[in-house]
This record gives C-alpha cells, structure tokens and sequence, in this order.
C-alpha cells in the first residue's frame, strides 16, 4: 500500500514520533495507522511528544570548530545533571554543533523565526509564484512548499541532518528523547565564520588576481 503524506502527518501528530519512524511503521504495518501506533509504542517511539512539555534545565554546552576558520557554541538541555553526562546524549550535542558549523542555520526551530522574516519571505516568493504566470487558485500552495524550503535552510531542526540526510534534525531528536527517556530541548547556538561580514581589501583582491595570472 502507498503509504501518503497525510497518513504519516497523521500518525506524527497521535504519537509525536519522527516523520522516518512513522513513515517505516506504516509501511511494516501496511498502512494501519492503528498498529503502527502499536509499533511505535512497543519500540518506544511514541514517548517522545509526552516528555516534550517537560521542564529541561540542565544540560551541556558544547564547541567545535572546523579547521580554525568556523566555531560553534551550542546549549542543548536536559531534565537531569545524569544525563547530560551521558555519552549518547554528549554526542548528539557534538553532532549538533557539527550540523550549526556544516549547515549554517539560523534559529533553531520555526517558532523562533521572527514574523516580519516570514512575511517578507512570503512576500518575495508570492511575487516570484505571480511572474511565473502560476494560477492564484495554486500560487498559495505554492508559496507554502516554498516557504518550507526556506526553513529548511535557517531552521535547525528543520534541516537534513548531515550524518543521514533521509532524517530531519527533529526526527533525531525526538528518537533520543526516546532512547534517553529525558526531555532535551536545543536551547540556542552561535556560529562564527572568519571574515564573515567584512568585505576583502581592494589590494588583497588584486593581489589574488595578479597571482592567478602570473601562475
């Protein structure tokens, strides 16, 4: 059985699993959202959304830097000192910032984008759907497929992670506060660059060109 978009957005909003962990659920289940509610409750999946709402105050902070030219520092919380000294939770707190210095994020989740950011960028791509001469019946969807690209980009939990591009940040998330048995909660990260911001010297630009052509 073909297994649909609204079939795993249904089983994610009942179980508040991962959208991989639903989606395989229901392909082993052939579609019966109820057994695959079963599933992810025996594999312990369906947890995750529980804990959600629950207070995480201690945690870890972490850094990585990536060949002395771009640094991370990142805070992800936890319910409890124990786990955060816990060598599953250390490493996904690495492979965060890891993700912050190879993606370049720039919030956390879509709740944290500011709503002049979203209607500008909804602005932009209404205008782009109306010069591609798209129907206005269809321009709305459009834009809203676009837009979940455009917080793909700048949204952490949005993105692919890097280690498994088939599973969104948030699916890895939700997993280990399932294996853990904790709330974790991204709280915030900072991403340098060197040189980002500054504009090259006139003589550092044409020394580069000079080199190239003398080379």
């Amino acid at each position: 059985m073909a297994i649909s978009a609204a079939m795993v957005k249904e089983l994610r909003e009942r179980t508040g699993a991962g959208m991989m962990d639903c989606k395989k659920a229901l392909q082993e289940t052939d579609g019966d959202i109820e057994k695959a509610i079963d599933l992810l409750r025996e594999k312990g999946l369906s947890k995750a959304a529980k804990k959600a709402g629950r207070i995480a105050a201690e945690g870890l902070v972490d850094s990585y830097i990536h060949n002395g030219r771009i640094g991370v520092l990142i805070e992800v919380n936890t319910e409890t000192d124990f786990v955060a000294k816990n060598e599953e939770f250390k490493q996904f707190v690495r492979d965060m910032a890891m993700q912050v210095a190879a993606s370049s994020p720039k919030y956390v989740s879509v709740e944290d984008v500011p709503e002049e950011v979203v209607a500008r960028e909804k602005e932009v791509l209404m205008n782009q759907v109306v010069n591609e001469g798209k129907p206005e019946h269809v321009a709305e969807k459009i834009v809203e497929g676009r837009l979940g690209k455009f917080f793909e980009q700048i949204c952490l939990l949005e993105q692919s992670f890097i280690k498994d591009p088939d599973k969104k940040v948030k699916d890895l998330l939700n997993e280990k506060i399932s294996v853990i048995g904790e709330n974790i909660k991204i709280r915030r990260f900072v991403r340098y660059e060197v040189g980002e911001g500054l504009e090259k010297r006139e003589e550092d630009f044409a020394e580069e060109v000079a080199k190239q052509i003398n080379g």
